[in-house]
């Protein structure tokens, strides 16, 4: 072989050791984020994980895939809103599939189940969904983006004293939220002079609200404060009125889940007057707001987006804040500081992670069932600020 030949074939693997040495710069300044969105995509919660999914998808449509050099990857499984099946997924996909997050929990115990997978992993993990007070101190690694029992059921109770209810009934699901809400809302109702004269609660699976209803009838109370997930609520809201209770002036409020901007279309004019606090609604009036419902009934043929929707969203949004504020550096621990303290515009109002307790402060809302339109929608009355966890 003549030098010629040798001259030329070196220039080649020159070029294309060079060209692999930048392919491989550029690799590094696009590595992969991984996140694992846990969800619940079958069973009872299933309305949940598709709400926080599409707010998910939607969030990255907009904004992108790329974030301060990290590409973000969604790593979705479903556990079904089965416990034992979230911790086993939470360990396959900080083991298995090593990823940087854990986001999403649809209920309470859920949530629970994964709080020693991040701590012994020191994975971030973004509360997207459950709402139980106590849940962000059971970890280091959590944050939350959701809202709390006592957001919602303290700012109920004070607008039900505000009212004078003097003698009140409460009906609950069965399970942590659902007592969680009992306990709060009661404590709140009696600081205020009022007074509780039944605690009801209601099983989880194929409730018959029926019997319980009845004990509310025999009670006679002014008013019936209701926490039930916003599947069952279609059913309740239907028997409240097929029981006659809307016309014994027996005032129905509630948390907002009761009137789920999701399924409140399919309660009919049965839910039309029914009062709830919550920290967002659908007809929240605000520009992003506005633009938020339009982005997601086009991307997901007309559904209109939740509570849980918002949720997604928002913890996205605190996500790709906490990747630029530390140039995509930051892991672990940093991560989770980089959350602590966050503020910024949500559709639900504006919203702050505090930075002592990683939970989430922001405005609640007193909502009233109105139709506008030929639609039912939650109309905000009134606003409680800056609401702590």
């Amino acid at each position: 072989m003549n030098m010629n030949s040798l001259t030329k074939r070196s220039l080649i693997l020159a070029t294309l050791i060079a060209g692999l040495g930048l392919n491989g710069v550029s690799q590094a300044q696009s590595a992969n984020f991984k996140v694992g969105l846990i969800l619940p995509m079958t069973g009872p919660f299933a309305s949940t994980g598709h709400q926080i999914d599409a707010a998910v998808k939607l969030f990255l449509q907009e904004n992108g895939t790329t974030v301060a050099g990290q590409k973000i990857e969604i790593v979705l499984k479903d556990d079904a809103g089965v416990p034992e099946q979230t911790k086993r997924i939470a360990q396959e996909l900080v083991v298995g599939d090593k990823v940087d997050a854990l986001a999403g929990f649809g209920i309470t115990p859920a949530a629970l189940a994964a709080s020693s997978v991040a701590t012994q992993g020191k994975i971030p993990a973004i509360i997207m969904a459950a709402a139980t007070s106590g849940i962000v101190a059971s970890s280091p690694y959590f944050v939350r983006t959701s809202y709390t029992m006592t957001q919602s059921a303290g700012t109920m109770a004070d607008w039900a004293n505000k009212q004078k209810f003097s003698k009140v009934v409460t009906m609950v699901s069965d399970y942590g939220p659902g007592i969680d809400a009992e306990k709060i809302f009661k404590d709140r109702v009696v600081q205020g002079g009022g007074q509780v004269v039944g605690e009801i609660r209601v099983p989880m699976r194929n409730p018959d609200f029926a019997p319980f209803l009845q004990k509310v009838r025999d009670l006679q109370p002014q008013a019936v404060f209701v926490f039930i997930p916003s599947g069952p609520a279609v059913t309740l809201m239907k028997e409240f009125v097929e029981r006659g209770l809307d016309k014994s002036n027996i005032k129905l409020i509630g948390d907002g889940g009761v009137t789920d901007d999701d399924t409140l279309n399919d309660m009919g004019d049965a839910s039309l007057g029914v009062v709830t606090s919550f920290h967002y609604s659908a007809s929240h009036d605000s520009a992003l707001n506005k633009r938020f419902v339009e982005a997601f009934g086009k991307a997901n043929n007309g559904m209109r987006p939740n509570f849980m929707a918002v949720g997604g969203y928002d913890g996205m949004q605190a996500l790709y804040k906490a990747l630029q504020s530390t140039n995509g550096q930051a892991r672990g621990e940093a991560l989770v500081n980089a959350m602590k303290g966050l503020n910024f515009e949500s559709p639900r109002g504006p919203i702050q992670i505090n930075a002592q307790s990683r939970d989430i402060v922001q405005n609640v809302y007193i909502r009233k069932v109105e139709k506008k339109n030929n639609q039912l929608w939650n109309t905000e009355i009134d606003v409680s600020k800056n609401v702590a966890p």
